[in-house]
């Protein structure tokens, strides 16, 4: 069996351009994770508050983050995308967050091949509701949980970059050293 994280090549035209696995469709209150021993879909739970992921929301595969999960991307297109489907994408910003102590970034990207996104190459050039949308669902998903965040603003897809680059050699560091 293919396992998402280890097995799926993470894309030829990195930083810019990678491959991403969905783990949950937009408009989803289900908290999904990856279970890093099978590769499948584990039930995390589902959101305590009235809100919903604001855009399709996976990983890039044979990454590491710092927070020892694989990199987040949130993937803007026009549909909700099944969990556990493979998406070409292109960053368009970063949004760093500090969860639980550690710094959690989510790599902000449009679908390649949906063309009422791939047109954007910046995340200032969506219409400013729609990042406060995605920020704000940040900021509060975890309020009734006891859990406070603090999200910052979005930045621009060069600020991705080094961020996707050092994930992708934390995780190959790891794996030599025999680790996940």
């Amino acid at each position: 069996m293919t396992h998402a994280w280890h097995d799926v090549t993470p894309g030829q035209n990195l930083p810019s351009e990678f491959m991403s696995v969905i783990e949950i469709p937009r408009g989803s209150s289900v908290k999904y994770e990856l279970d890093k021993d099978t590769g499948l879909l584990r039930l995390d739970r589902m959101l305590h508050s009235a809100v919903y992921y604001p855009a399709n929301y996976g990983f890039i595969p044979q990454t590491l983050a710092e927070d020892d999960d694989p990199l987040d991307v949130l993937v803007l297109c026009q549909e909700p995308v099944d969990p556990l489907t493979l998406v070409e994408a292109r960053a368009i910003g970063l949004m760093t967050m500090v969860d639980c102590g550690k710094r959690d970034h989510k790599v902000l990207a449009v679908a390649t091949h949906d063309p009422e996104y791939n047109m954007f190459h910046e995340a200032n050039e969506l219409p400013p509701h729609k990042l406060a949308m995605i920020r704000r669902f940040f900021q509060d998903y975890k309020i009734l949980e006891g859990k406070a965040v603090e999200v910052d603003e979005l930045t621009e897809a060069k600020t991705s970059f080094p961020i996707i680059m050092e994930a992708l050699e934390r995780y190959s560091m790891s794996r030599r050293r025999g680790f996940q």
